[in-house]
């Protein structure tokens, strides 16, 4: 398992070095487009949607993310419209009221959850290329220290209900790699970024990895399930792979937008 793991990052990332900073910013929106897609199938197959809604759910998110690159003043009326839509999905493909709540939820939360919060990826892009590498390397770090931490030194349970595995030493860990990711990728890629900023956007962004990866914790124990999908050897499904940074993208472009 730990063989496969190194053997996946080492073939995606300078992969996805190069997609971030030598293609276009429209090149990245066509990857999120994909992760988003695969993501929030792996989502609504968790919690069984309906297929008509699973896929209308799909589209919707692919608008949002386009709508985003192309006119981001339409965000919040194209979300509005596409929960609308949905709702009116399932009144009328299925005539009986039952699970109405339980079956409109999954593709709609999923909506909102994946897509959405992907498409502030998509602004901090347009910022710059140095951020996307900013966030991901981060989690990255974050993610790794959280894990070897955890499996080295973890006794005390973080949040037993929602994840046995998960340690207070790792969420340690996760606030480490954080900030030792931070001062790495600041020193590589944003230079002019002081280091009192960067080691405080570390810290927030390893804080919100433990955070988003909880959170698909919580929907995993829900559903049943041990990953959200097998599509990466061993690492899991896509949303297994983006939960951090789910929740990571929003507030990182909210303080660098506001950095000026």
């Amino acid at each position: 398992m730990h063989a496969k793991r190194l053997a996946v990052a080492a073939v995606l990332l300078p992969l996805f070095y190069v997609a971030v900073v030598f293609l276009p910013a429209w090149f990245f929106v066509l990857l999120l487009l994909a992760v988003s897609l695969l993501a929030l199938s792996e989502f609504c197959a968790m919690f069984r949607a309906e297929p008509a809604l699973r896929f209308a759910a799909i589209a919707a998110g692919a608008a949002i993310l386009l709508v985003v690159f192309f006119r981001e003043a339409l965000t919040a009326h194209t979300l509005a419209l596409t929960v609308l839509a949905l709702l009116a999905m399932r009144l009328f493909i299925k005539r009986d009221p039952s699970s109405a709540l339980a079956e409109s939820a999954a593709p709609i939360i999923g909506l909102v959850y994946i897509p959405f919060l992907l498409s502030f990826q998509v602004k901090l892009r347009l910022i710059g290329p140095e951020w996307i590498l900013f966030l991901y390397g981060t989690v990255w770090a974050a993610d790794s220290f959280a894990y070897y931490i955890g499996k080295g030194f973890g006794k005390r349970r973080l949040y037993r209900e929602v994840s046995p595995n998960k340690t207070v030493a790792g969420a340690w860990g996760s606030l480490a790699g954080g900030l030792a990711g931070a001062l790495l990728l600041r020193s590589l890629f944003i230079p002019s970024l002081g280091i009192a900023r960067a080691l405080s956007l570390g810290l927030v962004v390893g804080a919100l990895a433990i955070v988003g990866d909880l959170v698909e914790s919580m929907f995993k124990r829900d559903a049943g399930v041990k990953d959200s999908g097998g599509i990466i050897p061993g690492h899991g499904g896509i949303l297994d792979k983006i939960d951090g940074v789910l929740f990571a993208g929003p507030v990182l472009y909210w303080i660098v937008k506001g950095m000026g």
